[in-house]
């Protein structure tokens, strides 16, 4: 699989190469397909699986769009993980359980401003689910690259 998106990757790469260096496509490309896959969760978890009802676990009662943000979360974290760590920087040099535990807290991050963001549109704005979702999206990317490229997967001073 690997193999596979490395050499999509490359061969839609000089289409862009006046915009973005390799690292930044890379992101741009995975992080773009995952972020994708977790709004179309989110949109199957809101309007299927939970029926734009609160999930109720008995010990507390969870609003429709944030248990479905939690539960794309879920599927998208790990994948996200995954093709940051072998197909966008591969050039680190740190352990993979350093990177993870990184990616973990910059992810944390992520989604208490996914929670912020999405509570504020949602419940204040009064925007659809999926509409907020979107919007959210694009603040916290902006956030995510600069984390992860600096921080969770860190290569040497030069290539930073």
């Amino acid at each position: 699989m690997k193999t596979l998106i490395d050499n999509t990757l490359d061969f839609f790469y000089p289409l862009f190469r006046r915009f973005f260096d390799p690292t930044t496509f890379r992101y741009a490309a995975c992080g773009g397909v995952n972020t994708v896959f977790d709004i179309f969760l989110f949109f199957l978890s809101y309007n299927f699986i939970l029926d734009k009802q609160s999930l109720d676990l008995s010990f507390i009662l969870i609003s429709p769009h944030i248990a479905a943000f939690l539960m794309a979360f879920l599927v998208s974290f790990p994948t996200g993980f995954l093709l940051m760590r072998f197909i966008v920087f591969t050039a680190s040099p740190l352990r993979g359980r350093v990177q993870f535990f990184r990616y973990l807290i910059t992810v944390s991050v992520s989604l208490c401003l996914n929670y912020f963001f999405l509570k504020l549109l949602v419940e204040h704005v009064h925007l659809y689910p999926t509409v907020s979702k979107i919007i959210t999206t694009f603040f916290v990317i902006a956030f995510s690259y600069v984390s992860q490229r600096h921080f969770s997967f860190k290569s040497t001073k030069a290539s930073s």
